[in-house]
């Protein structure tokens, strides 16, 4: 090949394998999150078990239902900042809810708007006395992105669910269990909070990566191959 050629020639080719191999990587992306929302969907559809006793017991279990028993500590609730699916911001509602055995167990009961952040102003929804809680378990899974703010327990202001700065906040002297429970959809009185906010399908837009990754590449060849032939043309 003359050297004219070579450059363009080189060029193409490392473009082509680049794109070929981010389409590949779009296609593992797709199999490994359609394996994540069949593992979520199958541990949300199980019956409900007692809270596990620990972390290493908890993770196998993330997104199982869990039933638990006892009372809130509702004078003790905490809001995450939060929006919800149709854009309204607003707050989830995480309460400490002392279990029959007196361990502690943090309960996301579910979202408010802006406007009920006060439980002045839902106290209907305030549970008194025993009840039951049943919702998927969840691990704490930390700071969401170096955007979100850092929580500040001594003004009783989150922006994300930290389980061990949440129980030493509400909680100091008791045994809290290292998760927490997003409670099911089942209406509170008063309708808030209104909980069911876990998320079991995620968004899954790999496969129109791929192919746009993959049709880039077939267009990146076919301008190579006109390229080529009209170098031929023009040399012959």
């Amino acid at each position: 090949m003359r050297r004219s050629l070579l450059w363009p020639s080189v060029w193409a080719a490392v473009g082509f394998v680049v794109l070929i191999g981010l389409g590949t990587w779009q296609v593992h992306r797709l199999h490994w999150k359609e394996g994540l929302i069949a593992a979520r969907r199958a541990a949300f559809a199980l019956p409900a078990v007692a809270p596990p006793p620990s972390l290493a017991a908890a993770q196998p279990l993330e997104y199982h239902p869990i039933r638990a028993s006892g009372h809130f500590l509702n004078n003790r609730e905490m809001p995450v900042a939060a929006i919800a699916d149709d854009g309204t911001a607003g707050f989830d509602i995480v309460t400490p809810f002392v279990l029959d055995d007196g361990r502690v167990l943090l309960i996301e009961r579910g979202f408010v708007p802006t406007d009920l952040k006060s439980p002045a102003s839902r106290r209907a929804g305030e549970i008194a006395g025993p009840t039951q809680v049943i919702g998927p378990l969840r691990l704490d899974r930390g700071r969401p992105s170096w955007f979100t703010p850092d929580n500040q327990p001594a003004h009783n202001e989150w922006y994300y669910i930290d389980v061990r700065a949440m129980a030493a906040a509400a909680a100091p002297r008791a045994q809290v269990l290292p998760y927490y429970i997003d409670a099911d959809a089942s209406p509170n009185p008063g309708g808030w909070p209104r909980g069911g906010q876990t998320t079991i399908d995620l968004p899954n837009h790999h496969l129109s990566y791929a192919i746009t990754w993959y049709a880039l590449a077939a267009g990146l060849l076919q301008m190579y191959a006109i390229f080529i032939l009209r170098r031929l043309k023009e040399r012959a």
